[in-house]
């Protein structure tokens, strides 16, 4: 990937600048995803489950996963994953563009920590309500045989006849106590990390795509680690069928009384260190880089369009 350019965006409309980064933020979350799919279910099966995580475990889970079912079964659910990561994505990194600019964080007087911090807040908020859903089915498909849920449409059917429409939201309480510090933490470390480089190494310029990458990868490990118990809950709550886990007070103390802290709360964490920067390095750096590359494609169409009239 080329260095990108960074451009003030004059003479793009704001529908303009919010169709590209539709377009870039969907692009970016779904290769980002399907990059890390393997070690996403991996992860996914011991959230639920009730055996401790290692990483020999989860290697052997892979192997076994591959051997029994094939290479193509280790990225089993990505397609629900494809159609809730391309709406989220898409809908995340335009909301904190946006949120950014209602509460002026780019503006002299709004450059403040918490602005920043509660704009990459209300953008994972915004996102994970919208698609919310496809998380969940995401979730099921994860981590049932395929003769539960051969299709993201079955996943949507048998929950709808047989489960009722409150459970595409079951667990939607501890997601959100868990997007706002995540998606807080994450954003406000990648645009800090940003504006350092910028304000130390290359001024006025966007960061290379490798320091993006990195840049990226930091926020992601600090971001996921601020609310991986939460996230612990959300997928127990998921993928219950039996109403074992009706509330987080609840779960919480349930999974920490049967399996404790370390093994149970922050079970498959050290996974996470290994996904979660791959998956957001790769989303933030791709984001700004397809991001500037589609506005300048724009300013150069709009300025030869005003050139020919």
């Amino acid at each position: 990937m080329a260095k990108s350019v960074q451009h003030d965006n004059k003479g793009l409309q704001n529908a303009q600048i919010i169709l590209t980064s539709l377009a870039a933020g969907a692009i970016a979350g779904a290769l980002a995803k399907t990059t890390i799919a393997p070690l996403d279910r991996t992860k996914i099966n011991f959230q639920v489950g009730h055996k401790p995580y290692s990483t020999k475990k989860a290697l052997k889970f892979l192997i076994q996963t591959f051997r029994k079912e094939g290479l193509i079964a280790l990225w089993r659910g990505n397609s629900a994953t494809m159609a809730r990561i391309v709406p989220h994505a898409a809908i995340q990194f335009t909301a904190h563009e946006q949120w950014k600019k209602i509460l002026k964080v780019d503006e002299k007087e709004g450059k403040t920590p918490g602005k920043l911090f509660l704009a990459g807040s209300l953008a994972g908020a915004t996102s994970q309500s919208l698609t919310y859903p496809l998380d969940l089915a995401r979730a099921r498909m994860a981590v049932t045989p395929k003769e539960e849920y051969a299709t993201l449409r079955q996943v949507f059917w048998k929950i709808y006849c047989f489960e009722g429409v409150k459970t595409f939201y079951r667990g939607y309480v501890p997601t959100m106590a868990g997007v706002i510090p995540y998606a807080g933490v994450s954003f406000f470390t990648y645009d800090t990390l940003k504006r350092l480089y910028k304000e130390h190494f290359v001024s006025g310029e966007s960061p290379h795509p490798l320091a993006s990458l990195g840049f990226g990868a930091i926020a992601g490990m600090l971001g996921q680690s601020s609310s991986y118990p939460l996230d612990i809950v959300r997928r127990r709550m998921q993928t219950d069928t039996g109403g074992k886990y009706s509330t987080i007070v609840s779960t919480l103390k349930c999974i920490y009384r049967n399996e404790g802290l370390r093994r149970g709360l922050y079970k498959g964490l050290s996974m996470n260190w290994i996904k979660g920067p791959i998956a957001v390095g790769i989303s933030y750096a791709t984001y700004d880089n397809v991001k500037d590359l589609l506005r300048s494609i724009m300013i150069k169409y709009r300025r030869k369009s005003l050139y020919l009239e």
